[in-house]
């Protein structure tokens, strides 16, 4: 197939195949609006860690709050009196850095990471196209992105403050109109999550077609190297999850707005319903913030280990299989809300099977590490670091399986911690990982191996 034939048909094919031919368009064409999938997965990756760090210091006031309850923090001063009185973390506000926290780094910085970086990073390269299939597709993905960010900073300034009803956003709280006309930030939290699914599903759309009509000629299905699969099954799942919690903001902000009575009890509507909403996205969404690690630690570890990655068609038939079992476990996080022991104990064996899949995936990291002649560079210590906290946070998802187990730790830190060593422990690894990995593809140095290690040990630590 010729470069012609590969290239998006709004560039010229010659322009790109001669290398010695001056990029001559201006600063704004050539890096901001950018249709190059290499500057949009950079983009990418300069929103998404910023808001990793928003994430991370809305975490730290948390922790300051309950290190030193009702104590003004160092440098509170810096935050507007509506936020924090004199440094002082007032429970309202304590509320909306719980939400927020969750909202941004699931929704604004791991989600944005693994998709969109690795995604424009890594699909034309290992698939040996040019480009995506629509580049300007691609960079409207990014730049819709960017005002649901702002959106959702903002929600910070307005009157009543950020969203407070949780991450999850549990109704009727989140719908109650007294609530939510106080809270403006209720309201943006809403517009903000439906205007970034719009760019989700563009991102998506392209991904997927790019996968299956620009592979190079020769590259089967089965020739598809791991992280690719990985975002392949990754961008299905979004396509699919991310219009359900479309439709649930949707009816959420019209309870709050025009009157509707989807979730509020005292006019006919049904709590319940947001939960089952929520939750058949959220599930599928879990595995969108783990699949792509996934794929990126099995391109290090058998990078690292010098061979290649034990048992490949194994580890394919891994991934659907989590994607199509992830699509029928959602009510395991509703055991305690009276769903009928029946349909729970269905939901409990779903979730225990899951668990197969992902087991398979851990003995075959490590049956590509067994007798490997092993080199323990910077991505290979956080892709090791990865299996190391996924381990940790799966074996304790099975604790939560089984429902009369789940009854007594439901709500605890026992949850939080779960969650927390599969999706920080364990996603962000596998970031580092794939960032040191592929650094030098697409800035053309070397990071610093010695700052590498320092970064891995704190963070591990």
């Amino acid at each position: 197939m010729s470069v012609t034939q590969l290239v998006a048909p709004n560039v010229s094919a010659q322009h790109w195949a001669d290398p010695s031919h001056p990029d001559d368009r201006p600063f704004i064409r050539k890096y901001i609006f950018s249709t190059d999938h290499k500057v949009i997965g950079c983009q990418f990756m300069i929103l998404s860690l910023f808001f990793l760090l928003v994430g991370g210091s809305l975490a730290l006031m948390m922790r300051w709050q309950l290190g030193y309850p009702g104590q003004p923090m160092p440098g509170g001063g810096i935050l507007p009196e509506t936020m924090a009185p004199g440094g002082i973390i007032l429970p309202e506000f304590y509320n909306s850095l719980v939400t927020m926290h969750g909202t941004f780094m699931i929704f604004f910085a791991i989600m944005p990471l693994l998709v969109g970086m690795f995604g424009n990073w890594l699909i034309p390269l290992h698939v040996g196209a040019s480009d995506m299939a629509f580049p300007r597709l691609n960079m409207m993905s990014f730049w819709i992105t960017v005002p649901a960010g702002l959106l959702m900073l903002a929600s910070f300034f307005v009157a009543g403050g950020a969203s407070g009803a949780g991450w999850t956003g549990y109704a009727p709280l989140s719908a109650v109109p007294e609530y939510t006309g106080v809270y403006m930030g209720q309201k943006l939290w809403c517009i903000s999550l439906v205007i970034l699914g719009f760019g989700s599903l563009m991102g998506a759309v392209n991904y997927i077609t790019t996968i299956v009509n620009m592979r190079a000629p020769g590259m089967s299905w089965f020739r598809l190297p791991l992280p690719i699969w990985a975002l392949f099954i990754t961008s299905i799942l979004v396509l699919l999850a991310i219009p359900v919690l479309a439709g649930a903001l949707i009816m959420l902000l019209s309870d709050q707005t025009i009157g509707t009575s989807f979730f509020l009890p005292e006019t006919g509507g049904q709590p319940l319903l947001w939960q089952h909403l929520f939750w058949f996205f959220g599930h599928p969404e879990v595995y969108i913030l783990i699949l792509p690690a996934m794929g990126i630690a099995s391109e290090v570890i058998a990078n690292g280990s010098r061979k290649p990655i034990f048992g490949y068609p194994a580890m394919v038939g891994a991934i659907v299989a989590i994607a199509f079992l992830g699509w029928i476990v959602w009510g395991h996080h509703m055991f305690q809300s009276g769903m009928n022991p029946l349909l729970g104990s269905s939901f409990m064996v779903s979730t225990m099977v899951i668990a197969v899949p992902s087991a398979i995936k851990v003995f075959n990291w490590l049956g590509t590490m067994w007798r490997g002649n092993i080199h323990f560079h910077v991505p290979m210590l956080n892709a090791v670091a990865f299996v190391a906290m996924f381990v940790i946070g799966g074996l304790s998802g099975v604790f939560m399986a089984s429902t009369p187990v789940d009854i007594y730790i439901h709500d605890t830190y026992f949850i939080v911690a779960h969650i927390h060593y599969v999706l920080f422990g364990g996603s962000p690894f596998a970031i580092f990982a794939g960032i040191s990995f592929w650094f030098p593809k697409f800035f053309g140095r070397m990071l610093s191996p010695t700052l590498g290690k320092i970064h891995f040990g704190l963070t591990f630590v």
